[in-house]
């Protein structure tokens, strides 16, 4: 653990560093909680950043997936579809993991996630050349 005696801002520096983003949050906690902030940062370095067994690619790979079934807010899955993209994953691979929330989560949570990814690798798609009503409008 981060001595208390350390200094806010270079810890958030740190966290950016290590984690490849901070959230809203972290930024906020640095100021007016950074006790708690430490705490639940040292939960997500044992769980998340910590090498261990799976590596970081995997690690992300389960966040998206995970994320996006809690519907996490889309910036914060695209963050972690970019880092994956950063540490090796290919953007057909972060398909896929998104696409494993079909099953148990159905089609709206999937879109979701789906959305996020679209946007990061700006993935376009095939149009109909019938008659069709646009979903999307």
């Amino acid at each position: 653990m981060v001595s208390a005696t350390q200094d806010p801002q270079e810890y958030i520096d740190q966290m950016a560093l290590k984690r490849g983003y901070v959230l809203d949050y972290h930024k906020v906690m640095a100021k007016h909680d950074f006790e708690v902030l430490q705490a639940a940062n040292e939960l997500v370095n044992a769980a998340y950043l910590n090498e261990r067994t799976l590596d970081r690619k995997t690690k992300e790979l389960i966040f998206i997936a995970t994320q996006t079934i809690l519907r996490a807010p889309k910036t914060q899955i695209q963050s972690h579809i970019r880092i994956a993209l950063d540490v090796g994953a290919t953007a057909q691979e972060i398909l896929e993991a998104i696409e494993t929330t079909l099953p148990e989560a159905g089609v709206i949570v999937f879109n979701a996630g789906f959305e996020a990814w679209r946007e990061v690798v700006e993935a376009d798609g095939i149009e109909p050349t019938v008659d069709v009503y646009n979903a999307s409008e």
